[in-house]
């Protein structure tokens, strides 16, 4: 159970009973009056709901009992629970509505055929029962289908009528239940219909018809449902089920729930690495596409970081385990994903609106309907009746429940599988409205690691010679620049020389002695502390600074006589993207704690005009502040903790995968792969998400908007109404799946 600040607790659990866009509201509703409750939302295409609520406050069984007060079931976690997909409470579920739409069809089949033939004279010469034996039969056979595949219809309507609500059950108990009775009185008891009611007409067919066509409209959804759930399925997929650990030098196999941290586990060839950890001994290359998106096979040895759930290819090694169960990349992506899926977007709010008065407005117009036909319009009782049904069973608000979820659910998992991890829905719909983007530099617009451009010696110096020293001494430390001059000398293939009387001087430089000379090796004020000369090569590190380059100065013994110069390499894809987003009319801005040489430098290389430079972190978010009250909708791009601040702050944060916990915990959006065109991929995702949630509204809406009407009217017989409320349904998922073929 995630925690946040002052108590705040997250959980997402499994309810049972939604069926609408009116159930959502509901549960909703009756969360929120829980005191402790800090937000809840409920999703009907996932069958669940999200709860913030403090810990200090309440506990789950009074969530349970809200839950079960509004006529709906709250499924509570288990402690002997664990991560698996909910693909076979999804399965259950469709079997069972499969053997009732089954029961359903074959019986409702027959009772339609024998209800229209009835009507006709060759039947009645020929048939060998009367009609009102074959009426008789009519009503068992119905009885069999109003029991065994339409009860769960009359459950639910009687649990919410406990607690004087209604939603689409209602609506379908009601409108199926008065045609069964009604028919039932005609065929049972005919004197107690008043005079002039067509007593010899029944709606046998009408009520097991509009219930084998609602059944097979939630038969198609429920088997839509478990396609827009593919991508937490294959996210649960990647985790492999067991581990081979090392344990008192003996190696054994364990369910990979026992893995522990800190346990030495051996990676065969070919199997996947079973959670995130670091290589101690073997080497061997590693397919990590599903993490990084780049099919080259990654080179691991000692030291190296190793992602569970990515597969080994051919070599074997050791590594110590660091992150298992619920803190391994894959158990923060599914995180990810599933709190993005349930969510809701900011366009959700008018279905919402919609649901909270659409079952009490539809019971009244069908009430008025009746009324207004039976009295006013003097047309028998059964056809102001048939009026009256067919105005319930077409408004049933199934589709405008399944609008907004089905696309955000989709849309999420696509991101997914392009290494695009949205936090939440609202964040997936602002994106496309951003007007501009401001990037980090260093790890964000750059790789985020130096290498050498350049190295100098002064006149008359042996460069390979200055090289060794330089190399030899860096060998000794620790920091980056260090580092990069080290793996420089060896692509040069320069051997090292021992060092003595090595010392570090941090945020300066290094110093030693080699074959009897001292060495210095460091920025300006590291010379300067040493007396050391340089005035014969400043123009040459002034030249180099104007290139945006870093300059560390090489001194032997009191004289300076070398140069190396270093920089961040700029992402391949960074030229491109900028490109990109000018033409879309996005403003692009860098913002960085390095020098404005620096970043102008790098500013140029990659298009962007406009720069904050010499900014330090606590003053990025007053930055992204002061573009937001100039009106603009602002994303940031980082990869630090110094950048956390700022991913708060935006409109829209979003933070490189590689980048600290700190920053991936605030930002909203996460590109996994560490492409920045994966800001536009984000982009056009967003708008094509976001352009199918309106098409989805309009086919919630269009089936209300004119099969009211025309039910309240008398043009809508109640069998046409159930088949175009049921087709609403699947017309709204079939659009949403189709995302599923998008190109980003």
């Amino acid at each position: 159970m995630p925690t946040g600040p002052d108590h705040i607790s997250v959980l997402t659990l499994p309810i049972e009973g939604m069926t609408c866009a009116s159930c959502v509201a509901r549960v909703e509703k009756a969360l929120l009056k829980v005191d402790g409750i800090q937000s809840a939302a409920a999703n009907l295409a996932t069958e669940q709901v999200t709860i913030h609520f403090d810990e200090s406050k309440i506990v789950l069984p009074q969530l349970s009992n809200a839950i079960e007060q509004a006529g709906y079931k709250l499924i509570l976690p288990r402690e002997s629970s664990t991560d698996r997909p909910s693909s076979q409470k999804q399965t259950d579920t469709f079997q069972i509505l499969r053997t009732q739409f089954i029961v359903s069809a074959t019986l409702a089949v027959p009772i339609m055929i024998v209800s229209m033939i009835g009507m006709t004279d060759w039947f009645m010469r020929w048939s060998p029962l009367p009609m009102n034996q074959i009426n008789k039969l009519l009503l068992v056979a119905t009885t069999i289908v109003m029991i065994v595949s339409g009860r769960r219809f009359f459950s639910g309507a009687w649990q919410l009528a406990k607690h004087f609500t209604a939603d689409m059950n209602t609506l379908v108990a009601v409108g199926t239940g008065t045609a069964y009775i009604y028919s039932a009185i005609v065929v049972l008891f005919p004197e107690w219909l008043p005079y002039g009611t067509g007593s010899a007409t029944v709606y046998f067919d009408s009520a097991s018809m509009i219930i084998t066509l609602i059944l097979f409209g939630r038969l198609l959804e429920a088997r839509a449902k478990k396609r827009t759930s593919d991508a937490i399925k294959h996210l649960l997929e990647l985790k492999p089920k067991t581990a081979h650990v090392l344990r008192n030098g003996k190696e054994s196999d364990i369910p990979i729930d026992s893995v522990t941290v800190n346990d030495i586990l051996f990676v065969k060839p070919g199997e996947k690495i079973p959670v995130d950890g670091i290589v101690v001994s073997g080497f061997s290359s590693v397919d990590e596409s599903m993490i990084s998106g780049e099919s080259i096979p990654v080179e691991k040895n000692s030291c190296s970081r190793a992602v569970g759930g990515t597969i080994n290819n051919t070599g074997s090694f050791e590594m110590k385990a660091t992150a298992v169960g619920h803190d391994t990349v894959v158990a923060h992506i599914i995180k990810f994903v599933q709190e993005a899926q349930g969510s809701k977007a900011p366009i959700q709010s008018l279905a919402d609106k919609i649901a909270a008065i659409f079952v009490p407005t539809v019971l009244s117009i069908a009430v008025t309907t009746f009324l207004g036909w039976y009295f006013f319009g003097h047309i028998p009782f059964n056809a102001a009746m048939i009026n009256f049904i067919a105005v319930l069973i077409i408004a049933c608000p199934c589709a405008l429940g399944l609008a907004t979820p089905t696309a955000i659910m989709v849309g999420t998992g696509l991101g997914a599988s392009h290494g695009i991890l949205i936090r939440d829905a609202e964040a997936l719909e602002r994106i496309r409205n951003i007007s501009t983007v401001v990037f980090d530099k260093t790890g964000t617009l750059t790789i985020g690691k130096p290498s050498v451009t350049d190295f100098i010696a002064s006149d008359g110096n042996d460069a390979p010679l200055l090289l060794r020293y330089a190399a030899s001494i860096e060998k000794n430390s620790e920091h980056p620049l260090a580092q990069a001059i080290v793996n420089y000398a060896r692509e040069k293939n320069i051997q090292f020389s021992p060092v003595e009387s090595f010392q570090s001087f941090p945020g300066m430089g290094s110093a030693g002695m080699i074959d009897g000379k001292t060495i210095f090796i460091g920025n300006e004020s590291f010379l300067n502390r040493f007396f050391i000369s340089f005035d014969a090569i400043k123009p040459d590190a002034d030249k180099l600074s104007g290139n945006g380059k870093t300059v560390v100065y090489f001194a032997v013994n009191d004289r300076a006589i070398g140069l190396i110069g270093l920089s961040d390499t700029v992402r391949p894809s960074a030229s491109e993207t900028i490109a990109e987003l000018r033409h879309r009319n996005v403003k692009t801005y860098m913002i960085t704690g390095d020098n404005k040489q620096t970043a102008r430098s790098i500013a140029a290389q990659v298009g962007i005009e406009s720069t904050f430079a010499e900014v330090q972190p606590e003053e990025k978010a007053n930055k992204i502040k002061e573009l937001q009250m100039s009106g603009e909708k602002v994303a940031i791009i980082g990869d630090g903790i110094n950048d956390a601040p700022a991913l708060a702050q935006a409109d829209v944060g979003i933070a490189m995968g590689r980048g600290t916990d700190t920053a991936m915990e605030t930002a909203d959006i996460i590109l996994m792969h560490n492409d920045l065109k994966s800001i536009i991929q984000t982009i056009n995702l967003s708008r094509k998400t976001i352009r199918t949630v309106k098409q989805n509204f309009f086919w919630a809406f269009i089936y209300n908007i004119v099969g009211i009407p025309l039910a309240a009217l008398g043009f809508l017989n109640p069998v046409i109404a159930a088949g175009a409320m049921a087709f609403s349904s699947v017309s709204v998922i079939s659009n949403s799946l189709r995302l599923r073929f998008t190109r980003l």
